[in-house]
This record gives structure tokens, sequence and C-alpha cells, in this order.
């Protein structure tokens, strides 16, 4: 855990047991749950043997769908009994306990072809998302992207029209917001397009500019 961390691991550790439970109940802020999954899968366009990196992979739902198309699949979470959940599912995978928000583990010290991450950055704040996504652009292969898919809006309007129709079910965190978000990452060398897949929902594909 990191010193006064707001965001500690035995909270998921605690929830691992009924999580992919929890993911099927259709309300904010999982609406369209599997279908970003299959969106996120689409846009990084995997092939066998291509090198897999996700970030944050939970229960392991989003890594399951590139370990049947047969790629080098490496998960990293900070929660240990999530990973363990992930590696009943995936044994043939690489596990690395890691806080995204700590030290890079020296066990991924080498590029990836895809670097994918699904409903995990909006527990960070604007700055810290664009510091950690800048600071995996070393660990991108030639010609790879990346894949981030998480609670998302166009604009401030947007998630403010969501907030109101959900009511009570509505949390705040830090969402993102298509609009200052794709600017922020522009300015480190990235190209980037984003999609909206849900109400509340969406997907950055990013990519090094010199590619």
């Amino acid at each position: 855990m990191l010193p006064n961390d707001p965001l500690p691991s035995s909270e998921f550790d605690d929830w691992a047991e009924t999580y992919d439970r929890s993911l099927a109940i259709d309300q904010f802020p999982f609406y369209g749950y599997e279908s970003l999954l299959d969106k996120a899968a689409a846009l990084a366009d995997a092939k066998p043997g291509l090198s897999v990196l996700d970030l944050g992979t939970g229960t392991g739902n989003l890594a399951m769908r590139f370990a049947v198309l047969g790629c080098d699949l490496w998960c990293t979470d900070f929660s240990a009994t999530m990973l363990e959940k992930t590696r009943l599912k995936l044994p043939a995978a690489h596990f690395v306990l890691h806080d995204l928000r700590g030290d890079w583990p020296p066990e991924l010290n080498r590029s990836f072809d895809r670097i994918v991450s699904t409903y995990v950055f909006h527990h960070f704040e604007l700055d810290e998302k664009v510091r950690i996504l800048g600071s995996l652009l070393p660990r991108l292969a030639p010609g790879g992207r990346m894949i981030i898919g998480d609670i998302a809006f166009p604009d401030a309007a947007a998630r403010e029209k969501v907030k109101i129709a959900d009511g009570d079910e509505w949390e705040d965190e830090f969402y993102w917001l298509a609009d200052e978000t794709v600017p922020a990452l522009e300015n480190l060398g990235f190209i980037v397009e984003y999609t909206q897949v849900s109400a509340c929902a969406g997907i950055f594909c990013i990519v090094e500019s010199s590619h």
C-alpha cells in the first residue's frame, strides 16, 4: 500500500469473490461492460504471438479475450486476490503484483506490442492518468498501441446528464473527459482516438505519433 493511500488493495481483495457477479448488474457504472471489453479487444487488433500487457487485470475478463487469440499475456494488479482469480482462468499467463502508481517492476522491463486496461484509471486524477500513460511509452514496441477503456464521457455536459439520470447510483470519481484528456495526451507525443461505447464508458486508442 502506498503512503496515505486512498485506494487500498484490501478493498479489492474483499471484492474479488463477488466481482464478476457485480459486473453482471446492468447499472452505473457498468452499463455495457461486455460491449466495452469486446470493443477494446477489437481495437487492439491483436494477433497470435503478440505480447499483451493488461494493467489492472482484475479477474481477467479482458485478458481472456487475448488469451484465446494465442497472445503472450502479462497481467498486473495491485490486489493479490484478484490476480489469483485470474490465474485460475488463465494459468498460462504471466502475473505481476503491481500498483500502477508505484515504481515499475523489474519483471516488466521489456516491450509490449499492446498495452491494455479497462475500468482502472478512473481512480486517478487527470494528471496522474497522463503521468502513468506517458511512463508507458518506453514499454511500447514499435508499431504498438495502447487501448484504455473506462468510465468516460465526451465532456462535462455528458457526464452531468448521466449523473442526473442515475441519481443514487452515481458515485463521484475521476472519470475521464475526452475533451480534456485527448489534448493532454497529444502533448506527450501520442496520437489519440476516442470512441464512446455506452452512455458512461469509452475507449482511448493511443499510439506514438512517430508510428
